[in-house]
């Protein structure tokens, strides 16, 4: 009888509140399932699972709205990297058919007189939500104390410092993004599908559960896996920076969202994508040359503008 796969489900507590073994099978799991997966689910965690519920409700609200006054919270000098993109704007690299979803990003707030605040917008804040700001904002610190701890532990599985990634994602360019799926009722959706196969940009990124299935990864033998998840879990997934860091030791691994059987029913998802800050520089991990490196080194923020216009999020 063939081997049933199944992307491994993993304790983040065992990391945090475990003995030395349990560290360290956290630590070897963790960095097996994303090499051989590219994905792992967190069962148990340190994100508040009320604030994930409030935050999905806020922006199921934010989605009843009508279409003008959502286009409000997305205008063009946003960048797409802040506030509200609407349906249709965002195709996979390579498709020609945008992806049947609506988005919104929230990111990091600096000072005016920042060094990044050429980088970074000015978040937008629905005036029609109540609490949307404070909500989305604690949601947004408490991705971000999570994606740190789990990168400490792939430094560990690297065997390189602890803390090597703290100075790369010291107040980086992370996105919380929630992204609404309409029903495909009275939508084209002859040659499009709710998210074409794609590899995310970033370092990790990070899904808290989404309210529906759908989606679905490709594996090392070329077959696509579904990624199931249950309310209060986080998908874990590795991006095209950390394969790019890693010499491929840790691939970014190719996922879509496919189309539901029920033309009726609407998806929402939450993913966190963790990125570096823009003057951190992605090269070669000492530990991953192998017999040399495969990607010169770039730095972090050509990388991603690169790839926002390959998506149709920036113009060059």
């Amino acid at each position: 009888m063939p081997t049933v796969r199944k992307v491994p489900e993993l304790s983040l507590l065992d990391y945090v509140q475990g003995n030395a073994d349990q560290k360290q099978s956290f630590i070897d799991s963790l960095f097996s399932g994303l090499k051989d997966y590219g994905f792992i689910i967190l069962t148990e965690h340190l994100v508040n699972q009320d604030i994930v519920n409030k935050a999905y409700e806020m922006f199921m609200e934010f989605y009843k709205l009508p279409v003008q006054d959502k286009l409000k919270y997305g205008k063009e000098e946003y960048k797409r990297q802040r506030g509200y993109i609407p349906f249709g704007l965002e195709k996979a690299v390579g498709e020609k058919t945008p992806d049947l979803k609506e988005f919104f990003h929230v990111g990091r707030d600096v000072a005016e007189n920042h060094r990044f605040k050429q980088f970074y917008p000015k978040n937008v804040w629905p005036d029609e939500i109540l609490d949307f700001e404070k909500v989305t904002t604690e949601l947004y610190d408490q991705m971000n104390n999570t994606s740190e701890l789990l990168l400490q532990a792939i430094a560990e599985g690297l065997n390189i410092e602890k803390n090597f990634f703290d100075p790369m994602i010291k107040e980086g360019n992370s996105i919380l993004r929630s992204i609404h799926y309409p029903p495909l009722e009275g939508l084209d959706s002859t040659n499009a599908v709710r998210a074409a196969a794609h590899g995310d940009i970033n370092l990790i990124t990070l899904l808290v559960g989404a309210t529906d299935s759908g989606l679905e990864l490709l594996d090392r033998d070329g077959n696509w896996l579904p990624v199931t998840s249950a309310p209060g879990q986080i998908v874990v997934d590795t991006g095209d920076m950390m394969s790019r860091i890693t010499n491929e030791v840790l691939p970014s691994t190719i996922h879509r969202v496919v189309n539901p059987d029920n033309s009726t029913s609407a998806r929402f998802s939450m993913p966190y994508f963790v990125h570096p800050n823009p003057e951190a520089e992605l090269k070669c991990i000492p530990t991953c040359v192998g017999e040399g490196e495969k990607y010169p080194p770039i730095n972090a923020q050509d990388f991603l503008n690169q790839r926002l216009e390959e998506i149709g999020l920036m113009k060059s």
